[in-house]
């Protein structure tokens, strides 16, 4: 939830006064619900949870016809110091997520080792696909009108995803090489 609060404030204090539907554009064109776990559902919960904490202030409310209400939002002092601590935590401090790939291979020994090594090796083709698509995005048009730090994160997801591909790779051979795998 860190992340989101932290991306939410961001934008709010980067474009404000922002309606909440130019928040949750803007993080999808990032594909910030890929790598930061933003729900594009939440936003609009987030941003008044945010405004009852004092976060957030509402600038106006408008309702153009039959469409729903439309708030637009700023940032309040208290929401700026609040960003400023989130965006510094994520700087200097390591908050490794929780991955259920993790506890999966915890119990490698349960799979037979043809199955455990084609699994890693479909894990590799799938972390690829990724690869290729996040190298399409930046070269795609619609990059350019981002900034530039965005398409930097992508390149780390992308060396990620690479070394991850490698040991996926190598382990599959090892299993292979070694064939069952025992617990103890």
């Amino acid at each position: 939830m860190s992340a989101t609060r932290m991306m939410i404030l961001g934008l709010v204090q980067w474009m404000e006064p922002v309606h909440g539907y130019d928040v949750r554009r803007e993080l999808l064109s990032w594909s910030a619900d890929k790598w930061a776990n933003v729900q594009p559902g939440s936003i609009y919960h987030a941003l008044r949870k945010m405004t009852d904490e004092g976060l957030l202030h509402e600038v106006t409310t408008e309702q153009i016809g039959a469409r729903p209400a439309r708030t637009t939002y700023g940032i309040t002092d208290k929401g700026r110091a609040e960003f400023q601590s989130l965006l510094r935590n994520g700087w200097w401090n390591l908050s490794p997520g929780v991955d259920p790939f993790m506890a999966a291979f915890s119990f490698l020994p349960a799979l037979p080792p043809a199955e455990a090594a084609a699994a890693l090796r479909n894990r590799a083709t799938q972390l690829r696909a990724g690869v290729q698509q996040l190298e399409a995005a930046t070269k795609a048009d619609w990059a350019d009108n981002k900034p530039i730090h965005v398409t930097w994160l992508w390149e780390r997801s992308i060396v990620m995803a690479e070394a991850e591909i490698a040991w996926c790779e190598r382990t599959a051979k090892r299993i292979e090489e070694n064939g069952e795998i025992k617990f103890g």
